[in-house]
């Protein structure tokens, strides 16, 4: 693999001036040519989406990073709709892989297709490209901030190792993305392992305090009291209980995996 002609495009759903995004492609930078494509404000909780509310606006910004000023593109956009503008308009090959985080907190069990840096991948898996979504276990109170006490060390080096080996050897053909998360204390030695999506809820939801209907109000999350019955070969429990390193593929086939047929005649039954 000739490192120096990988075409690698980096994406997030913190928005452009996030640490994370910049801890990853400092380290990225080590595999091939990184541009930068990422939202304009930050965008976290967006999945997939394609609102046609998004002005698609992309804006050349200069960033210094390890005394290195990189050219970027700020995109009035969800996660996705950067990727789209970046892989249609910005890029002027194909990326041989799309990145996306690294996130500020962690993307596990039955939310994963609310999160942003997700569905960026599937967006560039959609496109043909691999993706890899990667994410730092963090507080709640750090999901929306540029909290610099967050250390992205670790996560960054396995950003740059699964992105490597994404590279290097041909994904599986039902495997679209590598989700990886991070636990908050890993360094680059802790111990990874596969593992596939909880059922369970990692975050329970709650309404806002009494208020007046007509005013702005958000539902809020907190950490879900009842992690204790998660399957032990799941993401959540993989990250939450053996503090390892979660590795989740992906498949865009959102199918139940059931007989078809079977299925079809039970519904059929006393037609």
């Amino acid at each position: 693999m000739n490192l120096n002609k990988v075409q690698i495009m980096l994406t997030n759903d913190d928005g452009i001036r996030s640490p994370g995004l910049w801890a990853a492609a400092a380290a990225l930078e080590a595999l091939g040519f990184v541009t930068v494509v990422a939202p304009r404000e930050q965008s976290s909780g967006m999945g997939r989406s394609l609102p046609t509310t998004s002005d698609g606006i992309i804006k050349p910004e200069e960033v210094t990073v390890n005394d290195k000023t990189w050219t970027v593109y700020a995109v009035g956009g969800t996660p996705a709709q950067a990727v789209l503008h970046g892989a249609l308009e910005v890029m002027q090959v194909k990326p041989a892989l799309v990145v996306s985080g690294i996130n500020y907190g962690e993307n596990v069990g039955s939310g994963v297709t609310i999160s942003g840096t997700v569905g960026a991948a599937l967006e560039a898996a959609s496109l043909g490209i691999p993706a890899l979504a990667i994410s730092l276990q963090t507080a709640v109170k750090e999901h929306l901030s540029y909290s610099k006490t967050v250390d992205f060390t670790a996560a960054a080096y396995f950003a740059t190792y699964f992105s490597r080996l994404i590279l290097e050897r041909k994904m599986p053909e039902d495997v679209h993305v590598l989700k990886v998360d991070v636990p908050r204390d890993a360094t680059p030695n802790t111990p990874w392992k596969i593992t596939k999506v909880s059922q369970a809820r990692y975050y329970d939801v709650f309404p806002p305090k009494k208020r007046d209907w007509n005013k702005p109000a958000r539902i809020g999350y907190r950490m879900s009291r009842d992690l204790g019955k998660l399957d032990p070969d799941s993401d959540a429990y993989t990250l939450q209980v053996l503090g390892m390193v979660s590795v989740t593929p992906l498949s865009l086939n959102m199918t139940s995996r059931i007989d078809l047929k079977a299925f079809e005649r039970s519904l059929k039954k006393g037609d």
